[in-house]
C-alpha cells in the first residue's frame, strides 16, 4: 500500500512518513520545501511541488496508481505568525487545501486524513474536551483548521469521500530513531522555550500565569509524544474500512492526546527530572490572549482506532533534547 503525505518533509509529516514505512506502508511525499527539510526526504519517494499543482498530482497518481489514501499535513502552523500574516494562512491552509481535496476526489483518492488542531476548542469548566465539546477558534491559524474541517465534511457528503480529521493536541519529542524532529530556529512553544534555556540561548523560562483555576495555578495542556501521534495516523489508515463499513462515504473527528492534563509547573518538574538539574524559571502575569488550556478525552481514538499513547512526557522531553543536539551538529555541516 502507498499513501500520499503532503507536507511530508515537515516535523510531523516526516515522522508520520517514518511510522508508515516501519509498518510496511510506502509514503509518497509531496512538499514544496518552503518550511520542510530536504534532508527528511532522503531515501523516500519525494515530489517537490505545491499541493495546488494539478498536473503534478496527476503525475504522482499515474506513477503510483496504488496510492490508497492521502494524509494532509501541509500547512502554516505558527499561531503568532498567523495573526501577523492572516492572508498567507488563509491562502495556504484553506484555499490551497480546497483545491487539493477537489483534485484528490477527481483522481479517485477517496480516503483523506486531515491534520487538524485542538486549538479550535472553546474553554471548558473542567479543561477536558471531547470531540463534541464547543468550538471557538481564536486565531487565524485555528480558524483555518476549523474551516477545513467543515469543508472536508461537505466534500465527503458531496463527492463520496471518506474523511477523518485528527485534532492534534501538543506533540513533543522526535522520532525515537532520530531520523527526523523539530527544526524551528526560534520556537515559541513551551518545550522549545525550555530547551532554549537549557542550551543557554535564553536566560530564564517564564511561567506566564499562575492564578488559573487549575491544580497548581498554571496553565494546563495535553502533551503527547510525536511518535505516538505518528502511529495514530498509521492506525487511522488501517481502520478506514472499519470506520466506514461497506466502503460508504462519511466523516469523523478524532482527538489525539494522552488524555491527561499536564500543567506548566508539572512540565518544568518533568524537564528537570530528565536533565538532572533545575530549570531556571520566573513567574510572570499571563500574556494577552493566554487561556488556562485544555486536554483531550481520547476515548474515541481508543474505540475507533485501537490507539492510545504509550510514551511518557519524560520520554518526549528526552527525545527532544537528543534530537536538538543532533540537529545542532547537522546544521554545522
Amino acid at each position: 500500500m502507498k499513501v500520499l503525505v503532503t507536507g511530508g518533509a515537515g516535523y510531523i509529516g516526516s515522522t508520520v512518513a517514518s511510522a508508515l514505512m516501519d509498518e510496511g506502508i510506502t509514503p509518497v511525499i509531496l512538499d514544496n520545501l518552503v518550511n520542510g527539510r530536504r534532508e527528511f526526504t532522503e531515501g523516500r519517494l519525494f515530489y517537490e511541488g505545491d499541493i495546488v499543482d494539478r498536473d503534478l498530482l496527476k503525475k504522482i497518481f499515474t506513477e503510483h496508481h496504488d496510492i490508497e489514501a492521502a494524509i494532509h499535513c501541509a500547512a502554516l502552523i505558527v499561531v503568532p505568525d498567523s495573526v501577523i500574516r492572516p492572508y498567507a494562512y488563509y491562502t495556504e491552509n484553506v484555499s490551497k487545501s480546497i483545491t487539493l481535496f477537489k483534485t484528490l476526489a477527481e483522481l479517485g483518492c477517496r480516503r483523506i486524513l486531515f491534520s487538524s488542531s485542538a486549538s479550535i476548542y472553546d474553554d471548558t469548566p473542567d479543561y477536558k474536551v471531547t470531540e463534541a465539546s464547543p468550538l471557538n477558534p481564536r486565531s487565524p491559524y485555528a480558524r483555518t483548521k476549523y474551516m477545513m474541517e467543515m469543508i472536508l465534511q461537505d466534500f465527503c457528503q458531496a463527492y463520496g469521500l471518506q474523511g477523518i480529521a485528527l485534532r492534534y493536541f501538543n506533540p513533543i519529542g522526535a522520532d525515537p530513531k532520530m531520523r527526523t524532529g523539530s527544526y524551528i530556529e526560534a520556537p515559541s512553544h513551551l518545550l522549545g522555550k525550555m530547551l532554549s534555556v537549557y542550551e543557554g540561548k535564553e536566560d530564564i523560562f517564564n511561567i506566564t500565569g499562575t492564578q488559573w483555576d487549575t491544580r497548581d495555578g498554571t496553565g494546563i495542556r495535553d502533551y503527547l509524544h510525536v511518535w505516538d501521534l505518528a502511529l495514530a495516523h498509521v492506525a487511522a489508515i488501517q481502520h478506514f474500512a472499519t470506520i466506514f463499513p461497506n466502503n460508504e462515504a462519511g466523516y469523523e473527528v478524532i482527538n489525539l492526546g494522552n488524555g491527561q492534563g499536564c500543567t506548566v509547573r508539572e512540565m518544568v518538574d518533568a524537564f528537570s527530572r530528565v536533565t538532572g538539574e533545575p530549570l531556571i524559571t520566573r513567574e510572570m502575569p499571563p500574556r494577552e490572549g493566554d487561556i488556562p488550556g485544555a486536554y483531550a478525552d481520547a476515548s474515541k481514538a481508543k474505540r475507533l482506532l485501537d490507539w492510545q499513547t504509550t510514551l511518557s512526557i519524560e520520554e518526549g522531553i528526552r527525545d527532544a533534547i537528543a534530537w536538538d543536539q543532533k540537529w545542532l551538529k547537522m546544521k554545522r555541516f
